[in-house]
């Protein structure tokens, strides 16, 4: 089925995502990581290029571009080279935490930030999950308490993605002990804030080139004008933010599962098995036949769900149904594709063994399965468990 999601502006842009990739990501991917961290060069070539900040104002030397589709093009090319770590750090810099700066933050704030985020030079990360909080954001005990024209934060987070290449961060803290969801705030804390420190990068099963990292904050004096948007109303920029996020999430889970398939229907008609290709055995043709139609059906679904966020019509439930389905079929289509390749499939050298282990983190973060049925259960039977 033909899909009529993109114009030839998108496809032209496609070419320029393409040829980035090929120069600035392919190169370096082993060195990446052995490093466990994205080089810099990498983000600063994709500022010259206008790969990032695209929906930045142009007056802040961004691309001025609202439509989410190129972004969409963006995450189908990383994806089809299985630089899933890149695409996250992206994903999280240009769909999650610019949308905070774009929508929240003041003039001033704007022309102190937006410049060095549509440059590359200046990467962002969202302090929200501690080691006791993850989906319930009530549960938060990073603290903030103000001391005149500052606010004094106190607090550890964890699992931070471009926590250790981040020089501004969005720390979520407690503003208010006695008003539950609405005594949050939303703090930005730069590099060099004394009290301010990075723990150790995280070592993962998958996206090892990924900077997770803990970070801790001990008495860093914020100044007040480091507030983003309302005293208090943290929760609900929070909520504001997540269909986007969890849209971006989905996009990260169906475009690597259409490029997993790829490259199993390219091995199966080479691989040779009792003297003819994989591919002409019934079952394989059974699997890969399942597979395209799940991905081709859940394709249409999140492209009407992208047309949606670039009407400002995407609700959460929608975008929670986008999540769930595209990261749960991710999980089996990289499964059974692995399945195919047999014993190579196990062998680190093939990059489906690498989408297997960077998939699997996609059920878990930006709210888990049972957090989506959760959120869609509720609006299917219109009560609360």
């Amino acid at each position: 089925m033909q899909r009529k999601l993109y114009e030839q502006d998108h496809e032209d842009f496609r070419a320029t995502v393409r040829e980035y990739v090929e120069r600035e990501v392919l190169p370096h991917r082993e060195r990446w990581d052995a490093d466990r961290m994205v080089g810099g060069s990498a983000w600063l070539a994709a500022g010259r290029q206008g790969i990032l900040g695209l929906a930045v104002p142009e007056e802040y030397g961004g691309g001025g571009v609202a439509d989410v589709r190129y972004r969409s093009v963006v995450i189908e090319e990383l994806a089809r080279v299985g630089a899933a770590a890149v695409n996250l750090g992206f994903g999280l810099q240009d769909d999650i935490f610019l949308p905070y700066l774009l929508s929240l933050a003041t003039s001033e704030q704007k022309a102190r930030w937006l410049p060095g985020v549509a440059r590359g030079e200046l990467i962002g990360a969202i302090a929200m999950t501690e080691p006791g909080a993850g989906s319930d954001l009530q549960g938060i005990r990073t603290t903030a308490v103000r001391d005149g024209q500052e606010w004094i934060l106190n607090g550890t987070k964890t699992f931070i993605t471009n926590g250790i290449a981040a020089g501004l961060v969005i720390v979520v803290a407690r503003t208010d002990p006695s008003a539950s969801s609405h005594g949050l705030s939303l703090l930005m804390v730069e590099h060099g804030m004394p009290g301010f420190e990075r723990g150790r990068k995280l070592d993962k099963i998958g996206l090892v080139a990924q900077d997770t990292a803990e970070l801790a904050f001990e008495d860093v004096r914020v100044p007040a004008g480091n507030l983003l948007g309302e005293e208090g109303g943290g929760f609900a920029h929070l909520m504001a933010n997540l269909p986007g996020e969890r849209l971006s999430i989905a996009l990260q889970a169906l475009y690597p599962a259409r490029a997993v398939l790829d490259w199993t229907l390219e091995y199966t008609k080479e691989r040779m098995a009792f003297g003819k290709p994989l591919a002409a055995f019934q079952n394989t043709q059974f699997r890969l036949a399942d597979m395209a139609t799940e991905l081709d059906v859940v394709q249409a679904y999140v492209d009407n769900c992208l047309r949606g966020l670039n009407a400002g019509e995407l609700t959460a439930v929608d975008a929670a149904k986008a999540k769930l389905a595209t990261t749960e079929l991710q999980q089996r289509v990289v499964d059974r594709c692995l399945q195919l390749f047999g014993g190579y499939g196990y062998m680190s050298e093939y990059p489906v063994s690498r989408a297997f282990l960077d998939a699997r983190v996609q059920t878990i973060y930006g709210g888990t399965s049972e957090i989506m049925r959760t959120i869609i259960g509720r609006d299917v039977t219109g009560m609360r468990s």
